[in-house]
């Protein structure tokens, strides 16, 4: 009999997928973006943070010295044509998809976020909603509701969200 802390549990699932879509997207030449809650555990330049996400380019055309590791998403990427150190905890990606056609995947924002954990700052003025190391359409995930907004919404409302008109791709959370 196995006790509900036993190692049969295994590691967090996150990290493999977020691999295998960077994978695919590659494979299948679509630039491969991942989604960022941000807050103090994250290192990414502030000034392109809004509504504390950022949408990171990570193909590897934009980025430098790549590493999709178990517990960290490490890079080096130029924003404004300074090149920036990228230090994301693989635990705070929110979603990963193909910037092309909108295909990936959605995470939960992290279980701590809720319960209080240190905002990002705020930049001061007009900020861009996406890195300049993203090249192409600006996308932002500020523009859907979030992880938390779609589970308060499942709450109140137990029938699914009409899906949005138009022919812009959206992100479909999967659990």
């Amino acid at each position: 009999m196995t006790s509900p802390a036993s190692p049969t549990a295994g590691s967090s699932t996150r990290p493999y997928l977020i691999r295998a879509l960077h994978d695919w997207c590659t494979d299948n030449g679509f630039t491969p973006y991942i989604a960022v809650f941000v807050d103090a555990g994250v290192q990414v330049p502030h000034e392109y943070v809004k509504n504390n996400e950022i949408v990171l380019n990570i193909g590897f055309e934009a980025t430098t010295a790549l590493k999709l590791g178990n517990e960290l998403i490490e890079f080096k990427a130029r924003f404004g044509g300074t090149s920036r150190e990228i230090v994301v905890p693989v635990d705070h990606v929110i979603a990963i998809y193909a910037r092309e056609n909108g295909q990936g995947m959605a995470f939960p924002v992290p279980s701590d976020a809720a319960a209080g954990m240190t905002p990002a700052p705020h930049p001061v003025g007009d900020t861009a909603s996406a890195p300049s190391a993203a090249k192409g359409p600006k996308l932002s995930l500020a523009d859907a509701p979030s992880a938390a907004d779609a589970e308060a919404q499942a709450d109140r409302d137990e029938s699914p969200p009409e899906p949005p008109s138009g022919g812009r791709p959206t992100l479909k959370r999967v659990k």
